[in-house]
C-alpha cells in the first residue's frame, strides 16, 4: 500500500488515524500548491483531484478521507475508531457526517472563495467572495452549535472517535486561515487541549 499525502487538514486527519493505530506506510508527497493533484498521474488514479488516496496493492485507490479510514479500522481494528458495537459505530458515523458536512465543507469552502482563492481560483468553481464571507460565518455558528450539544471529553463521550479527528484537523486549519473557533465556545477550548496532547496531533 502506497499513501499520497500533501498539506491541509484532510491528509493530517487521515495521518492522525494512522499515527493512533500504529500504522505507517510508504508515502509520496503531492505537491497541491503546485497543481500536481490536477494533473499527471494522479488525476488519472483520483479523477476528483483531491488528497489523500491510498494505492492499493493491485493498483486501485481508496480516497476520500472517511472512506480511508473506514478500510483502515477494518484492517486495523484496534484500537477502534469508528467503534466495536454497532451502536457505537452508528453514533461516530453520525457525528463524522454532521461535523463534515455542517463545519468542515463550510468552513473550507468560506476559504478556498475568500483567503484561499488565489490557489484554487481556475481549478474549480468557486462561491463569489461575499458568498465566502457568509459561509465563514455560517460556520462558525455551526461550530457553536456543536459546542452547545457537547459535554464529555470527547463527541462520543467518553471514548475517542473520528469524529474527533475529523473535527480536530478542521479546528486547526481554521485558526489558521482566519477562521478561529469562536468567542463563547465553552466545550470546545478544553477539548482541544485534550486532543492536541495525543501524540497523534503531530503526524
Amino acid at each position: 500500500m502506497k499513501f499520497y499525502d500533501s498539506i491541509g487538514p484532510n491528509p493530517r486527519m487521515v495521518r492522525m488515524v494512522m499515527a493512533e493505530k500504529g500504522v505507517t506506510l510508504p508515502t509520496e508527497t503531492i505537491d497541491i500548491r503546485a497543481g500536481v493533484n490536477r494533473s499527471g498521474d494522479y488525476i488519472k488514479k483520483v479523477p476528483t483531484g483531491g488528497t489523500p488516496a491510498l494505492e492499493l496493492d493491485d493498483g486501485s485507490i481508496v480516497s476520500e478521507i472517511t472512506v480511508i479510514a473506514e478500510y483502515l479500522e477494518e484492517l486495523h481494528p484496534a484500537p477502534a475508531l469508528i467503534g466495536t458495537t454497532p451502536e457505537q459505530r452508528a453514533e461516530t458515523r453520525k457525528w463524522v457526517r454532521i461535523i463534515d458536512l455542517g463545519y468542515c465543507e463550510t468552513m473550507a469552502n468560506g476559504f478556498r472563495a475568500t483567503q484561499g482563492r488565489p490557489m484554487f481560483d481556475g481549478r474549480f468553481p468557486l462561491a463569489s467572495k461575499s458568498a465566502g464571507e457568509e459561509l465563514k460565518a455560517i460556520a462558525a455558528k455551526k461550530l457553536l452549535w456543536l459546542d452547545a450539544l457537547m459535554s464529555g471529553d470527547f463527541v462520543c463521550g467518553d471514548r475517542l472517535s473520528l469524529a474527533d479527528i475529523l473535527l480536530f484537523c478542521f479546528v486547526e486549519f481554521g485558526a489558521q486561515v482566519g477562521q478561529p473557533v469562536p468567542a463563547g465556545a465553552t466545550w470546545l477550548p478544553a477539548w482541544h487541549q485534550r486532543i492536541a496532547a495525543r501524540p497523534s496531533a503531530a503526524a
